[in-house]
């Protein structure tokens, strides 16, 4: 419990000392799990070029997950305008729940591809994935893997809906798998 206190006051600074300079929200919901996303340009801290993003997932197993992401994104050289490349890194604190109390957390690396489709409603397909390998593991995790596909539907310039498929897993110390997320999900991400 006092390891989940400490998810919760951590984005709770995090989300408070940045508020004016929030460059959007992402909700993304699913029947078990919840999670949602603060994002910012990193602009607002003085550099250009990436995005920054703080996050929290629940599912009802009681198990929370706290991210914090640096992806710096864009087009590709060419004539692939509609191609879009990102590369990253992205923290993990875990607090698995129920019969299993396994807490812990990783830095790894990772990125996203997004094709647009041209039309007058744009749509596009984003994959996106992330792993931990055992040495930038920490705590009674070991490795571990975050992947995400998304159908998304550009509504306006500053609001997207989508539906996709998330899957967030890791092993602990005595190579046990833990599934945080596991589901096809819909969701909205709004930009100001």
């Amino acid at each position: 419990m006092r390891f989940m206190l400490r998810y919760i006051s951590a984005l709770f600074l995090l989300v408070a000392s940045y508020q004016a300079n929030a460059t959007g929200v992402e909700f993304r919901v699913a029947n078990e799990t919840a999670e949602m996303l603060y994002m910012y340009k990193s602009s607002t801290f003085g550099y250009g070029g990436s995005d920054v993003a703080w996050g929290y997932l629940f599912n009802e197993n009681e198990d929370k997950m706290f991210t914090g992401s640096l992806l710096v994104s864009g087009n590709g050289a060419g004539d692939a305008r509609a191609l879009q490349f990102g590369v990253g890194v992205k923290i993990f604190l875990a607090d698995v729940g129920g019969v299993a109390d396994v807490q812990g957390g990783g830095l790894g690396i990772g990125g996203l591809i997004r094709y647009v489709f041209p039309s007058a409603t744009p749509v596009a397909v984003l994959v996106e994935a992330y792993a931990v390998p055992a040495i930038t593991s920490f705590g009674d995790t070991s490795n571990f893997f975050e992947s995400r596909f998304a159908l998304e539907l550009e509504v306006s310039p500053s609001a997207r809906a989508y539906v996709g498929y998330k899957w967030v897993n890791f092993d602990d110390d005595a190579n046990n798998e833990y599934e945080i997320d596991n589901t096809a999900h819909v969701g909205v991400r709004l930009s100001f």
